[in-house]
C-alpha cells in the first residue's frame, strides 16, 4: 500500500511517501518539506504564535494534496516536540484538524525514542547484539538502549539543537555562553546515564536524524548522493577537535560545510556540543549513522499493526 507519513517536527515540516507492505523495507516514493521552525515561533509563555499556527495549517493543507496527488491511501500524522511542549499544545492542533480535516497525533518522547529504536533494529538487525540509538532533534534528545526489538530504557531529555541554539543566543552566544551549555548539556546527560548504562555498554551504537548526518558530513563522511548502504560513522575524536574551529564560524560559514543547510547553520554548534557529549559520557569512539529514523518506526509499526489478525 501507498501511505503519507506527515512528520511536524520543532524544525521541519517532512511528508513522506512511501510504498510499503509486511516483510519489505519501505520504499521512498516521494518526498515533500518546507522548514517550518516552529520551535522558533513559541511566544514568552511558551505557545504557539499566530504566525507559526498559520504557517503549520498551510503546510498540512498542502501535504494533504500532495498526498492525494501521489495516490495515499492512508496518511499517518504526528507532532514531536515543539508542538508536545507548547502551551496551546491542543488549541493549535484542533485547528488544525478543523481547517484540513487532518488528525496529528501528539508523540511522546519515549515513543519518540521507542519507534526511533525500533526503525534502527529492523535497518541493522540482530547481529548488532545490545544497541544503543540517539537522536538529536530540534527540541530533544532520544535516547533508547535494549537488545529486543522494544528498548530497555527509552528516554527523552530537552538537549534538542534549536532548543540549545536559542538558549546560547539568548545568553550572548560568546565564549563563556557556549561554556556554560557545555556543562549544562553534560549534567543533564550524566544525571540519567546510570540507566542506560546498567545494562551493560553498547554492542552497537547509532545515531540518527539531519544533526548527526551533518556533523557526520562535516568529519568527512560520504554525500547522501552515494545512497544509503554506504557506511557512515561520525568519530567522537575528530569531532572533538572540530568544534572550537566551528565555534570561530559564521552562520554563512557554518551554511558553506558539507551537509549542513542555511536553515539549520545556527544548530551546528549546539548539535555538536550535544553530539560530543554523548560520545564522551557514554565513552563512544564513534556513532554509526543510520538512514533509518522516527518516520520509518511509525511505518514499520503500522505495518505490524495490519500483519496482527484477531485470534478465532
Amino acid at each position: 500500500m501507498r501511505l503519507g507519513v506527515l512528520d511536524i517536527g520543532s524544525n521541519t515540516g517532512h511528508l513522506l511517501v512511501v510504498d510499503a507492505h509486511g516483510g519489505a523495507a519501505p520504499l521512498p516514493a516521494f518526498s515533500y518539506k518546507e522548514p517550518l521552525r516552529l520551535a522558533e515561533h513559541l511566544d514568552d509563555s511558551g505557545a504557539v504564535s499566530d504566525k507559526g499556527v498559520d504557517a503549520l495549517t498551510r503546510f498540512v493543507g498542502d501535504a494533504l494534496v500532495v498526498a492525494g496527488d501521489k495516490g495515499c491511501e492512508e496518511m499517518l500524522g504526528f507532532a514531536t516536540s515543539a508542538v508536545r511542549d507548547a502551551t496551546n499544545s491542543d488549541a493549535v492542533l484542533d485547528h488544525v484538524k478543523q481547517e484540513t480535516g487532518v488528525d496529528i497525533e501528539v508523540l511522546p518522547g519515549e515513543d519518540e525514542a521507542r519507534l526511533t529504536f525500533l526503525a534502527v533494529r529492523r535497518w541493522f538487525g540482530w547481529s548488532s547484539g545490545r544497541l544503543a540509538v540517539f537522536d538529536i532533534g530540534g527540541g530533544s534528545l532520544e535516547i533508547a538502549v535494549g537488545s529486543d526489538e522494544a528498548p530497555d530504557v527509552a528516554q527523552s531529555l530537552p538537549l534538542g539543537a534549536g532548543r540549545l541554539s536559542r538558549e546560547l543566543l539568548a545568553q550572548g552566544g560568546d565564549e563563556d555562553a557556549v561554556r556554560a551549555l557545555r556543562l549544562k548539556i553534560r549534567a543533564d546527560l550524566a544525571r540519567d546515564a546510570g540507566s542506560v548504562l546498567r545494562g551493560g555498554g553498547p554492542d552497537h551504537a547509532v545515531a540518527t536524524s539531519k544533526t548527526f548526518r551533518s556533523l557526520a558530513r562535516i568529519t568527512g563522511a560520504a554525500p547522501s548522493g552515494e545512497g544509503p548502504l554506504v557506511r557512515r560513522v561520525l568519530p567522537a575524536r575528530e569531532l572533538a577537535g572540530l568544534i572550537p574551529s566551528l565555534m570561530a564560524m559564521t552562520p554563512e560559514e557554518l551554511a558553506d560545510l558539507p551537509g549542513v543547510s542555511p536553515s539549520r547553520s545556527h544548530q551546528v554548534v549546539a548539535g555538536a556540543l550535544v553530539a560530543d557529549a554523548v560520545m564522551d559520557i557514554f565513552d563512544l569512539p564513534e556513532l554509526e549513522i543510520c538512514p533509518w529514523a522516527l518516520r520509518e518506526g511509525i511505518i514499520l509499526e503500522r505495518l505490524d499493526q495490519m500483519s496482527v489478525r484477531p485470534a478465532r
